[in-house]
């Protein structure tokens, strides 16, 4: 079955990424560099409640005053969190709720952008990198096409992946590690610490499906050993309203930068830094192979309205195609790349990004926390689905911020890769008829 399920997956790879992704390979738009200008600051027009924050960061301490919780709080940065010289700023931001608002005066931005200072991590559309390590070149099972630092380099501030358990270590594989083997979760949240450590102003969400249902403690000791523990934040209740979130300037200020979540069997009475995820977040329906991407609540199920409305939300917006052939044994999803530039659309077309974000909004009177998506790189231009994010953040995008280096700049790579395409189908087909 494995045999037939990777040829299927050979054919995929074939048909699909190379006569749709290198599709573009003779036009100069599709040959990029890493961007690397941080995304500027823009005018905006602010969405929901957050407090006005002001705090000053210094080499040796840190203090923090917030309007609406009316309580101060000062840290000390120990030696792997000190601030040097050059770091040393303030983090000054204002705004009130539904109205345009001068440009804040501090001079740092956090999460590439001056305004969300201020904002609490539940105020801010983030885009999630769906199974953000399964980038592997040729396989149809993949998920994106830029590797973890190039997806966080180019705006990426959420990555998810589901994980299995093998040989008593938690994996990164998609369905099967027959399919598809993205290494360990240990190495994978090595290179996340390593870019954590030279990004002192950005906080990230990670997003792990525990696909085996295995004992929350078995991700202790690659989070652990990883080193990115350290960064790692944890709620003071649970469940937690979204009120009750910090702003970035906090999470900045304590270094505490990451949310790590759980999507099942998460026990925070012992593991109180990795989140349930379905205490703290609803998801709109998965694996969705619709363009209608509906805004309802699928999980948790049963949720109530009332509760959906105070909490976290996230938008699966990545189109699918399901394969399934019971006499070949092949019953695989993957993902629509045929549909992938209207998909990840910063447009008002039907199944586009953007129409996703406004249908939410309209829907639940905010937009979506978190929005999930295939191959954030590909749309109607290099980084629509950023762009998207970006309006529903009433932000300014940086429209040449985007996207890290691609390996097709000329009509000789298209033709290689086809040929290699032609090999791998022919030899997939083989496999097939026997």
């Amino acid at each position: 079955m494995h045999l037939r399920t990777l040829a299927a997956l050979a054919v995929v790879s074939c048909l699909v990424p190379c006569s749709v992704l290198c599709a573009n390979a003779d036009d100069e738009s599709s040959s990029y560099e890493v961007a690397l200008t941080e995304i500027p600051s823009g005018s905006r027009a602010t969405y929901g409640d957050y407090s006005a924050a002001t705090s000053t960061l210094t080499a040796a301490s840190s203090s923090y005053n917030s309007t609406t919780q009316n309580a101060t709080s000062s840290t000390r940065p120990t030696s792997s969190q000190s601030l040097t010289s050059e770091t040393q700023t303030t983090i000054v931001g204002t705004a009130s709720s539904g109205s345009a608002s001068s440009d804040p005066t501090n001079s740092a931005k956090c999460n590439g952008y001056t305004e969300f200072c201020g904002r609490k991590y539940s105020n801010i559309t983030y885009v999630v990198a769906h199974n953000s390590p399964f980038h592997i070149p040729n396989n149809g099972a993949s998920n994106q096409d830029l590797d973890v630092i190039t997806q966080l380099d180019d705006g990426v501030r959420g990555i998810q992946s589901e994980t299995h358990y093998v040989n008593d270590t938690v994996v990164l594989c998609h369905t099967s590690c027959q399919e598809l083997n993205a290494g360990t979760l240990e190495e994978y949240l090595i290179k996340v610490k390593a870019w954590l450590d030279t990004h002192r102003y950005e906080v990230i969400t990670i997003i792990l499906g525990n696909e085996d249902f295995i004992d929350p403690g078995n991700y202790t000791a690659p989070v652990t050993n990883s080193g990115i523990l350290d960064y790692v934040y944890t709620p003071p209740t649970q469940p937690m309203d979204i009120d009750g979130w910090p702003t970035l300037a906090e999470m900045i200020i304590s270094n505490k930068r990451v949310v790590m979540f759980l999507a099942y069997d998460a026990n925070q009475n012992k593991i109180p830094w990795l989140l349930d995820m379905w205490s703290y977040q609803w998801q709109t329906p998965f694996s969705p192979t619709n363009v209608s991407f509906p805004c309802s609540v699928q999980r948790p199920p049963g949720q109530e309205r009332e509760t959906s409305q105070n909490r976290l939300y996230l938008a699966n917006h990545n189109l699918n195609i399901q394969f399934d052939d019971t006499a070949l044994g092949i019953d695989i999803l993957v993902p629509n790349l045929v549909e992938i530039q209207n998909t990840n659309a910063n447009t008002t077309s039907v199944g586009a990004a953007k129409t996703m974000v406004d249908q939410c909004t309209s829907e639940w009177g905010r937009p979506p926390n978190f929005l999930l998506v295939d191959y954030f790189n590909y749309g109607n231009f290099n980084g629509s689905t950023l762009a998207a994010a970006a309006e529903a953040n009433n932000v300014t995008y940086d429209v040449d911020s985007c996207c890290g280096t691609q390996i097709k700049s000329s009509a000789s790579t298209t033709s290689g890769a086809s040929w290699i395409c032609m090999l791998i189908g022919a030899g997939a087909l083989l496999l097939l008829v026997q």
